[in-house]
């Protein structure tokens, strides 16, 4: 495929990536390409964002994830926080009981309960105050979604030698930007599972096509992308209907700000209360209409959804006097995309690839979390600093996890829209099931628990050197001092997403002449010209431009002075800290416990997304590093 061919002398342009769909995952991944500067474009078939409703939960890794680009301040200026999960149980008389309101308290539970998470809750805000954050941090960097456009042919070069180039241009795409009445035809879907009908297309609309190096097609579950290359949605579809609800109700029921699951003889609810005095309930439906296999919504009000909740909250009573914000029907489906990527140059990511239920606050969190660990990679990769391969490594890692993510959701959608035991159902579900699979699945949830197996990038030879670390895990939060003036900092502050790789080097203690002797040969090490770190650092680039190196100690701070780490090691001053107690309220001071490193030290190397690649020993740590990285680093030397 020629990059001189034309369509029908139509507009073009080049692009390193372009993004189709403007959701979480289109936005996670324009706003991580932008801020690397790269050559992003971001477009999106309806005329604007949405104002309301859709996904409105982000798990406590997320959070990190998001204060990794410096997004996390607002969303919990914005947000609501879910501390505290209830649940509640059928009475005999067909409403409900709270165990929470007896004497142990066994109907209340934490609702995360991941030991390590850096924010212990949830935060609830409708989808499109979250995607308006990334919206104002694409526009900080020149960047705003192109509306309304949506693409109509995608072709893909079948030559070896193109597809082998990263800073070749093999993805033809042509777009169509619409004029106000077929823009105007679009709906503003209910909800993620919803069909989204492409508009007709005619001579009125404008059409241009564009030349990119990558595309990624985070456009929804009806994903056009994902159908263009063939991939299929495996899995089923469920016989669980849902109607959700987004309103400020008026209610005696205790619980109402705390995420509540009811069991009731009436069908199961959730309650997840949200900003403001927003709540959104969740209501098991039974009386639904299918249209060619999909709820026929035409058939259907938001009051059906508020009457089934009226019936499943007593002997509390809600009503709803408020207007509706946001409501909805679905059908619970959990498939997985067939595959992740065409060629390593086209992605599909999000709901593109992975549907499932929405109660446990899984979906918008699952898509933002895929393009994150897409796009260090991408920049990787476009930069010329890594190999093509290294893009393999995003359907690996995230296909596995989606995969664990249906297997998830199938036991827990099961159990909380099953029938509840009762003395006439003697195999229904019971309270200390449910509760059983909630607390058993809570690091997987929360999002802390995710695993990335071993593969080039994620090396466990090294684990026994960092025992409280998990190879393939993010990185545990905990708190160091600046070497320089005490200052506490936040480990993973020290490690956001900027697409380099961080070098954590646990000295031990410098007044240890053994142990400065080992920091001056690792230093010197780096430093030389067959070193990793050279080798891989294109020439005429500053020596931390592909690695940030920090180097955490063990000297006490009324002795400690960081001009003791070798200045290769500390680009700037704030780059030693020391795990010692701060001055104040007690702060830090158990790092090298936390991470189970011995006094003799280890090098922690942490992913620009901030999963832990790999652990070496402190003393002779070099070979293993360059081992690592010379499998999918260029060295350019």
């Amino acid at each position: 495929m020629s990059h001189s061919a034309t369509a029908n002398g139509a507009n073009e342009s080049r692009v390193d990536v372009l993004i189709v769909g403007a959701g979480p995952a289109g936005l996670m991944c324009a706003n991580g390409l932008a801020r690397a500067g790269v050559s992003v474009r971001i477009i999106d078939k309806r005329p604007e964002a949405i104002p309301a409703g859709q996904a409105d939960g982000i798990q406590p890794r997320t959070i990190e994830v998001l204060q990794s680009y410096g997004l996390a301040e607002r969303l919990l200026r914005e947000g609501n926080q879910m501390h505290m999960t209830a649940f509640y149980n059928p009475s005999a008389s067909g409403g409900i009981e709270a165990s929470v309101l007896s004497v142990t308290r066994t109907g209340r539970a934490a609702d995360v309960t991941a030991p390590t998470a850096r924010y212990p809750f949830e935060v609830t805000l409708h989808q499109g105050a979250i995607e308006r954050i990334f919206l104002d941090s694409l526009a900080q960097n020149g960047v705003s979604v192109d509306r309304p456009v949506q693409p109509v042919a995608l072709e893909l070069s079948e030559d070896p030698k193109e597809l082998a180039d990263p800073q070749s241009y093999p993805v033809k795409v042509t777009l169509k930007r619409l004029t106000e009445e077929h823009a105007a035809n679009i709906p503003i879907e209910q909800h993620v599972n919803a069909p989204l009908n492409s508009p007709p297309i005619d001579g009125s609309d404008e059409t241009e096509v564009v030349w990119a190096k990558y595309v990624v097609g985070a456009d929804g579950a009806h994903s056009w992308v994902r159908k263009t290359l063939g991939f299929t949605m495996d899995g089923e579809q469920t016989d669980y209907y849902w109607g959700v609800v987004d309103t400020i109700p008026e209610t005696d029921f205790p619980d109402i700000r705390n995420r509540t699951a009811i069991h009731s003889n009436n069908g199961s609810c959730m309650i997840i209360p949200r900003e403001g005095d927003t709540v959104r309930l969740y209501v098991q439906l039974t009386e639904v209409e299918l249209k060619a296999g999909r709820l026929d919504k035409t058939k259907s009000c938001a009051e059906q959804v508020m009457e089934v909740a009226r019936k499943s909250f007593k002997p509390f009573t809600i009503s709803f006097p408020n207007p509706v914000q946001w409501w909805t029907m679905y059908i619970i489906g959990q498939r997985v995309a067939s595959n992740f990527s065409a060629k390593e140059r086209v992605f599909i990511a999000g709901d593109a690839c992975h549907t499932h239920s929405p109660k446990a606050g899984q979906g918008m969190n699952a898509s933002m979390n895929d393009t994150h660990n897409l796009v260090w990679k991408l920049v990787q990769v476009l930069r010329g600093w890594a190999h093509l391969d290294l893009l393999k490594t995003y359907e690996d890692e995230r296909r596995k996890y989606a995969q664990d993510l249906i297997n998830f959701d199938k036991k827990f959608s099961a159990l909380f829209s099953g029938k509840p035991r009762t003395e006439d159902n003697s195999d229904g579900v019971t309270h200390e099931e449910f509760l059983e699979v909630f607390q058993t699945f809570g690091q997987f949830t929360s999002g802390i628990g995710i695993h990335y197996q071993e593969s080039a990038i994620v090396d466990s030879s090294g684990q026994g050197h960092a025992k409280g670390l998990i190879i393939g895990q993010r990185l545990i939060p905990s708190i160091v001092l600046r070497a320089a003036d005490c200052r506490p900092y936040q480990i993973q502050d020290l490690t956001p997403s900027d697409a380099r790789f961080k070098l954590l080097i646990f000295c031990g203690d410098l007044k240890d002449a053994d142990q400065q002797r080992k920091l001056d040969s690792f230093a010197r090490e780096l430093d030389s010209e067959t070193g990793f770190v050279r080798r891989s650092t294109p020439e005429g680039m500053s020596f931390d431009a592909v690695f940030d190196i920090l180097t955490i100690g063990t000297t006490k701070k009324d002795i400690c002075a960081y001009t003791e780490v070798p200045a290769r090691l500390r680009s700037h001053w704030s780059k030693v800290f020391i795990d010692d107690l701060s001055l104040h309220h007690g702060l830090g001071g158990k790092t090298y416990e936390t991470y189970g490193i011995s006094p003799g030290g280890a090098v922690v190397v942490v992913r620009p997304d901030g999963y832990v690649g790999m652990v070496a020993p402190f003393d002779g740590s070099s070979q293993h590093l360059d081992a690592y990285f010379s499998r999918f680093l260029h060295s350019d030397k």
